[in-house]
């Protein structure tokens, strides 16, 4: 049985790096908006926090930030190509 002041299991295990987090959440999210502009920041994010996943853990997180945000470049670079060949974009406002 815990004592009151030691500390819990929960509080003890490793912390992951907040930037592979960040990277890997900038990947996701770039995939469905704004990819121009999430994917190179999720792939610096997570190159920074394969350098620091030494100390602190969270390498798989950075790489799958990295992996993601190459994939919304991709994607977005497909989508250009796709839209340039038909003709490019058109904005129609109002009626």
């Amino acid at each position: 049985m815990t004592s009151y002041g030691s500390p819990s299991t929960a509080s003890s295990g490793s912390r992951t790096n907040g930037l592979a987090i960040a990277s890997l959440i900038c990947g996701i999210v770039g995939v469905f908006f704004l990819s121009v502009i999430l994917g190179p920041i999720a792939i610096v994010l997570g190159v920074v926090a394969l350098r620091q996943a030494g100390g602190k853990g969270g390498g798989g997180l950075a790489k799958a930030g990295i992996a993601l945000g190459v994939v919304d470049l991709i994607l977005f670079a497909v989508f250009m190509a796709v839209a340039a060949s038909n003709g490019g974009f058109a904005w129609y406002v109002g009626g």
